[in-house]
């Protein structure tokens, strides 16, 4: 999406003014819980100097101290803890508190707790159940935030505002129904008509002869009607994006014009980030994968979705492949700029099926991996683990033993020692020329459609993930990119399961590919426009005219059901979904048939100059080996130039760039045993062992290596 509009250039917004140089090193850390315990205050400053950790987020979970009850505000703890950390020269990222709200709050004005979708409300407990809509809340949150901002805003140690705490959730209550009517009207025009024909209401006699009638949806009333469904996650990010500006307004009336991030959660499903993005000044994610583990899963590590954290063979550096992949997100959603990494584990966390710790020099790796594909901070949850409370077994830098000699503790010391000799690498961007196209509302349309396969196994995060490991495993930088963003930057890009396309982005593509660029997708695009619509004319729908080929019928490949695919670079499976396609222009180049099936002999993968570009259709989902072996031909067709001419098994490569033109070649070997690296020509600064390199490089398990051109 480009540069959003009103935000802040990152670089004056955070770098020069604030991050003087060198990638932050911090965690999150909750006095609040400790109050009682003064002597562990004043430990924790000197045990921070000893971390070398250099920044710390406040005040995330706060309210109930600093409100303990409407409108009796009590500051002095923060001001004690604020002073503290300003002598010892820690930064501080003020969050709002607004994402665990006080339980006075829920009891006298019961209209803040959520309505479910079976429209009940819930009681008061754990966080974000609280509803975005509901003016009390709205205005409590200002007040407090307002006040955050004057008492705190001028500090000069106060560095950036972490607006509330990892946006999630819905409400249906009635002041959210009317909400999102309002929101239909507007945006239908006030034409009801044009939603009942945008819904295609007339299937089922569903029609709505009043706006009074539209309710979101609920497995008691309307679950299936798919234009509902999306205009109502659609709204979901609009209301959540509306109270996170609130908040912003309320720290811009109330102090000086910090920069604002919030943390973000990968992949999840709940709300559109592309969409929440532009108004923030810096992105920023938490991390949490389960390195080390195995089981019955895939490695996509950063969906949001607790049940795929891991590589099912135990494989971490196909787990750093998928984390690589969430890093490449954030990246697009602040318009290709570093993020901040708001949230990692220093060991283990205590939420996930198993809670493994950190292998040693996991932590550093993992760390420097982050920075490596766009960080400009390892930042940590948490500083000092709580005694109580659901997340108490949860890992931090001072455990229950509150020792400084353990493992973790060191091992984060050590970090902080190797991010202050990468000073100066602050703001330098990851360098791609290959793209994967990602879009929440498409994942919404092609999740919610009824067929034709409805086992869950199209899976639109893993398919597109699965064409970003193909570029990632031969060292190419492979970004994320909107289907509104600036695509100007690519040589390739590629844009796997695109079910849902609107006619002005499909003209935007044949402009890319007539000016050079070379664009990819697959079965199962250009299938419905924005209100979840079928294409009329046969799919990939608008994109038909630029790839020369219509899908006459698309068999459904059951259980472990594959077909053999006959390419000019060798025979592989497809898998799930198979167009029998039909060729519509004679420029059509065929680069691969189906072998088997009644179609067999049948385009199964094609390729049309248009322009100074090509495009290209797959008509099936390739096993990984397809995949590999076209992306070695789009490397040669568009000169995409890799990192490493050979990247061995287990090594993750990455090149950051600063403005000034200083080339960083990052290698992170994620295999326990030692792994040889031959370098491309020339000679190469060891920014962090120091003295020259050329030829070949020995990584050590778990061993890494910055290089400077």
């Amino acid at each position: 999406m480009g540069d959003p509009g009103g935000r802040l250039h990152y670089h004056v917004c955070v770098e020069e003014r604030y991050m003087q140089h060198r990638i932050l090193h911090g965690a999150e850390y909750n006095p609040d819980q400790w109050l009682e315990e003064p002597e562990v205050l004043e430990q924790d400053i000197a045990l921070m100097r000893e971390a070398r950790i250099d920044t710390v987020t406040l005040g995330t979970f706060s309210w109930s101290l600093l409100e303990p009850e409407e409108g009796v505000y009590s500051f002095e703890w923060m001001d004690e803890v604020m002073e503290r950390l300003e002598r010892a020269g820690i930064r501080v990222i003020l969050a709002t508190p607004s994402g665990a709200r006080p339980r006075w709050l829920a009891r006298k004005y019961p209209e803040v707790l959520r309505v479910g979708p079976d429209r009940r409300r819930r009681l008061f407990g754990e966080r974000h159940n609280h509803c975005f809509t509901s003016p009390v809340f709205r205005e409590r949150v200002y007040e407090l935030d307002r006040r955050l901002a004057e008492r705190y805003g001028r500090r000069e140690h106060v560095i950036l505002w972490h607006i509330s705490n990892e946006f999630s959730g819905e409400c249906h209550c009635e002041l959210c129904q009317e909400a999102f009517r309002r929101w239909l009207y507007d945006r239908y025009d006030g034409d009801l008509e044009a939603l009942n024909r945008a819904w295609w209401t007339a299937f089922w006699s569903h029609r709505y002869t009043s706006w009074e009638e539209i309710a979101s949806p609920s497995p008691l009333g309307e679950p299936n009607l798919h234009g509902l469904n999306l205009d109502w996650r659609r709204f979901v990010t609009h209301q959540t994006v509306d109270f996170m500006l609130v908040e912003v307004r309320a720290l811009r009336d109330g102090g000086p014009s910090l920069p604002v991030t919030t943390n973000l959660m990968g992949f999840q499903r709940d709300l559109d980030y592309f969409r929440l993005a532009r108004h923030l000044d810096v992105v920023s994610w938490d991390s949490y994968p389960l390195w080390h583990g195995r089981g019955r899963t895939t490695p996509r590590v950063a969906c949001g979705e607790l049940d795929h954290n891991w590589d099912p063979e135990g494989r971490d550096w196909v787990l750093a492949s998928g984390v690589a992949w969430a890093h490449a997100l954030h990246r697009g959603l602040g318009g290709g700029r570093p993020f901040l990494l708001m949230e990692s584990t220093p060991s283990h966390t205590n939420w996930q099926p198993w809670s493994k710790p950190k292998r040693p020099g996991m932590h550093v790796l993992s760390s420097l991996h982050a920075v490596a594909h766009g960080a400009d901070s390892v930042q940590y949850f948490q500083w000092r683990a709580g005694r109580g409370g659901s997340e108490k077994f949860h890992g931090a830098v001072v455990y229950h033993d509150r020792r400084t000699d353990g493992r973790v503790f060191q091992e984060v010391r050590e970090l902080g020692g190797i991010l202050e000799r990468l000073g100066g690498m602050e703001g330098s961007r990851v360098e791609a020329e290959v793209a994967v196209v990602f879009d929440w509302e498409n994942r919404w349309a092609l999740e919610d459609a009824q067929g034709p396969r409805n086992d869950g196994r199209l899976d639109y995060v893993e398919e597109c993930w699965r064409w970003f490991d193909a570029w990632h495993r031969r060292g190419v930088g492979c970004d994320v990119v909107h289907p509104e963003g600036d695509w100007s930057a690519y040589r390739v890009v590629v844009a796997p399961l695109w079910y849902l396309v609107k006619e002005e982005w499909a003209d935007r593509v044949a402009r890319f590919v007539e000016q050079g660029g070379v664009f990819v997708t697959t079965v199962w695009s250009g299938v419905v426009e924005e209100h979840d619509l079928c294409h009329v004319g046969g799919f990939p729908g608008p994109l038909r005219g630029l790839v020369g080929v219509r899908s006459r019928e698309v068999d459904v490949l059951v259980e472990d059901e594959v077909r053999r695919v006959a390419g000019v670079w060798g025979v592989c499976e497809g898998r799930l979904l198979c167009d029998v396609l039909a060729v519509e222009d004679e420029g059509v180049e065929v680069r691969a048939v189906y072998a088997d099936g009644f179609y067999a002999g049948s385009p199964a993968a094609t390729r049309v100059r248009r322009g100074r570009g090509w495009a290209y259709y797959v008509g099936t989902l390739l096993a990984q080996e397809g995949i590999d072996w076209l992306v070695g031909e789009l490397m040669g067709e568009a000169g995409v130039v890799p990192a490493l001419r050979v990247v061995p098994e287990g090594v993750d490569v990455s090149v950051r760039v600063t403005e000034e033109g200083r080339r960083y070649l990052w290698l992170l070997n994620f295999r326990e045993h030692e792994v040889v690296v031959e370098l491309p020509e020339g000679v190469w600064r060891d920014v962090l062992g120091g003295g020259e390199r050329r030829g070949v490089l020995v990584l050590p398990g778990y061993g890494y290596a910055v290089l400077e051109s």
